[in-house]
């Protein structure tokens, strides 16, 4: 009876992981300096955009990370197969749609301060493309990933 091997973890999942913690990290900072700004600014209204604005940065970054991963895992790091590139254009398709979904839902609440929500929005997701860079740059990736070596040759 033999067993299936197991599908190796990616190499770029380490990287990946430290993107998502380091976004989390700015993505908080950003969403406290930004709804105390929002505030000052525009009172309850502008706290709660910028709180939704950081919110839907770290959503569209999470987004990013994970479907990579999950990309990764259901395709076992084939980067040409048609089912890797679906699921990561399929998420960002996702995204996109719900950016314009929560765009024209919160265009004309009461509760939201467009300005402070657009500034809070862009500032999130460009510290958030800077978080993958950080993290990209910083990980220990070989420069030949997920290979198997054959075994060395015996002396016999």
């Amino acid at each position: 009876m033999t067993t299936a091997p197991l599908p190796r973890a990616s190499t770029a999942a380490p990287a990946l992981r430290s993107s998502l913690i380091y976004g989390g990290a700015v993505t908080f900072a950003i969403a406290v300096v930004g709804s105390v700004i929002g505030a000052l600014v525009s009172g309850l209204p502008g706290m709660l955009s910028a709180l939704i604005g950081a919110g839907m940065g770290f959503v569209f970054l999470g987004l990013t990370a994970a479907s990579i991963l999950v990309a990764d895992r259901v395709t076992g790091s084939d980067l040409l197969s048609p089912a890797y590139f679906g699921i990561v254009i399929g998420s960002w398709m996702l995204k996109f749609i719900g950016f314009l979904v929560l765009v024209f839902t919160l265009r004309d609440a009461p509760f939201v301060d467009g300005v402070v929500l657009f500034a809070t929005l862009v500032i999130a997701v460009l510290a958030g493309l800077v978080t993958d860079i950080v993290a990209i740059t910083r990980a220990r990736v070989p420069y030949v990933s997920d290979v198997q070596l054959p075994p060395a040759p015996s002396d016999d």
